[in-house]
């Protein structure tokens, strides 16, 4: 069947044309909406100020009574008068203070009484393996001297089982190990200059004590002469296990 309509007057031909420009100037729009933004307009109340003029008073002038300076003093020239050098002065001579020639070939006498000889003791000290005479032990002696040396060691070790005692704070903390203690008997048979060497201060204070608890010996002598004596002595200090 033909259509009877003119297709120029069709309404309905560019239909999806106009409702894609109409749907697309609605986005716009929408999207203007929600883009359009507005601002808070604050009232600032405008004051008016009113500058009164301030009268200045007018300062009146005081006048100064200011001294004047006093005038600079007048510079006097004095005048010098030439005088002739009449008092003679006399020279100091210095002699020489050397010693002449003379006085030193001069020949002196010096008696043998008048030489005084002054003894200087020295302080020496040996160390015990090469001493002549070991310091002698109370108990000890009457003995010859290997004896005497035999004695002193035997004696040493004794007084250490003697006055040995475990420290407690070692014995908790599980301290242990070998301290070599070195002392010195002086010339009067003390002990001093105890210094000691270990795994911990704890033992070497114990070691320290014991060796100061030592008593008054007979001194060590060399060549007749009492002498200090160096001497070294190991302590173990060992926990036996349960």
């Amino acid at each position: 069947m033909i259509s009877k309509k003119n297709p120029k007057v069709d309404v309905g031909r560019n239909s999806g044309l106009y409702f894609a420009i109409g749907l697309n100037l609605m986005l716009l729009l929408s999207w203007q909406a929600l883009e359009f933004k507005t601002y808070e307009k604050k009232v600032a109340s405008i004051d008016v100020i009113e500058m009164v003029a301030q009268i200045e008073e007018d300062i009146p002038v005081v006048p100064v009574n200011t001294e004047l300076p006093p005038p600079p003093p007048v510079a006097v020239v004095e005048s010098i008068e030439i005088v002739e050098d009449v008092v003679e002065i006399e020279e100091t001579v210095i002699e020489s203070s050397e010693t002449t020639q003379e006085e030193a070939i001069e020949e002196r006498v010096v008696n043998v009484e008048d030489i005084e000889i002054e003894e200087v003791t020295e302080d020496v000290e040996v160390p015990f393996a090469v001493l002549e005479n070991v310091p002698v032990f109370p108990g000890c002696e009457g003995k010859t001297k290997s004896e005497i040396k035999a004695c002193f060691q035997t004696k040493i070790q004794e007084h250490v089982r003697k006055h040995f005692k475990y420290p407690d704070s070692a014995v908790d903390l599980g301290i242990q190990g070998r301290v070599f203690v070195l002392f010195v008997i002086d010339s009067k048979g003390h002990t001093i200059n105890v210094k000691s060497r270990g795994p911990d201060k704890i033992l070497e204070k114990e070691a320290e004590r014991i060796i100061k608890l030592l008593p008054q010996m007979e001194p060590g002598t060399q060549r007749g002469k009492p002498v200090k004596v160096s001497y070294a002595i190991p302590i173990y200090f060992k926990m036996e296990s349960i």
